[in-house]
């Protein structure tokens, strides 16, 4: 078979895509630069492209934080809990709602929908969570985003695709529904769960919203908060000592402190991202058939 030549549009298309990594790299590369920087060598080298030097006093002095350990924890928790409880839920949900013999289905499919489009508002939902006695609780950042509606519609769309005589000869068997659930569609839809919880993994890695809302505990602030912190309060602060880095003594560059704190929040998903990259595509356009 003879190989197609690229055309002056490919070739043009390199460029443009080559370029848009270039500008995304980056800021992402800047991070990386600042991060092992000091005092001293910014001062004399700014800005620079290449590391002049490899200082990690940065990171040593945030890992040194006890406010850091705690806020880092109460994110881990947030996410793998939260996680496992979103796709427990969502998962139970739409398959619920994609069973054509379910009583009032439509009714429930419609106000599921519904909800996509009106919502009650922050305050509502603010006293809904006093209510119940979540503020200044852990799981105030998990259970007011248990489920997201538009992946319990794709979820549902999935559901509906798979062919139905698998249900059939299951029941056959003497499965009942949780039994078709768990033992014959789920062993067959990894790609499509793992794209999803993915999805609500990152999405719980980066919770600050809820905690901003219902934590005023400092204990149970979670890495973005602290993050945020760090960013706005630590940077105002030292104002007057960045403004006179050359003349400065100090042994630990600000924005070194900051940049670490930005790197070690954003390694955790760069780490997971690459084992289920291949089930994107995959997984999303499986649930993506309209019923």
């Amino acid at each position: 078979m003879k190989k197609r030549k690229n055309t002056k549009f490919d070739i043009l298309l390199y460029f443009i895509f080559i370029v848009l990594c270039i500008l995304i790299l980056i800021p992402f590369y800047n991070v990386v630069i600042l991060s092992v920087a000091n005092t001293i060598t910014y001062a004399k080298h700014t800005p620079y492209i290449l590391p002049f030097t490899v200082d990690f006093s940065g990171f040593k002095e945030i890992l040194k934080d006890p406010f850091f350990i705690k806020s880092l924890s109460v994110t881990l928790f947030v996410t793998i809990v939260g996680t496992t409880l979103n796709m427990i839920f969502s998962t139970l949900t739409a398959y619920v709602i994609s069973r054509r013999k379910l009583l009032g289905r439509k009714f429930i499919l419609n106000f599921i929908i519904f909800t996509m489009l009106f919502s009650g508002g922050t305050v509502p939902i603010y006293l809904i969570v006093t209510k119940l006695g979540l503020l200044n609780s852990i799981w105030s950042m998990i259970l007011p985003c248990l489920l997201n509606t538009y992946y319990i519609i794709i979820m549902k769309n999935y559901f509906q695709s798979l062919p139905r005589s698998l249900e059939e000869a299951a029941i056959i068997d003497g499965a009942n529904d949780l039994q078709v659930l768990t033992r014959v569609y789920l062993p067959i839809s990894k790609p499509f769960m793992a794209t999803f919880a993915l999805f609500y993994s990152v999405e719980r890695w980066n919770e600050w919203w809820h905690a901003y809302l219902y934590i005023s505990d400092k204990n149970l602030k979670p890495l973005q908060i602290y993050l945020k912190d760090l960013l706005v309060v630590y940077d105002s602060q030292l104002a007057p000592q960045l403004k006179s880095l050359a003349e400065s003594q100090m042994k630990i560059f600000p924005q070194s402190v900051q940049m670490s704190t930005i790197l070690i929040t954003m390694i955790p998903i760069i780490c997971l991202y690459p084992f289920v990259q291949k089930y994107f595509v995959k997984g999303v356009m499986m649930g993506s058939l309209k019923e």
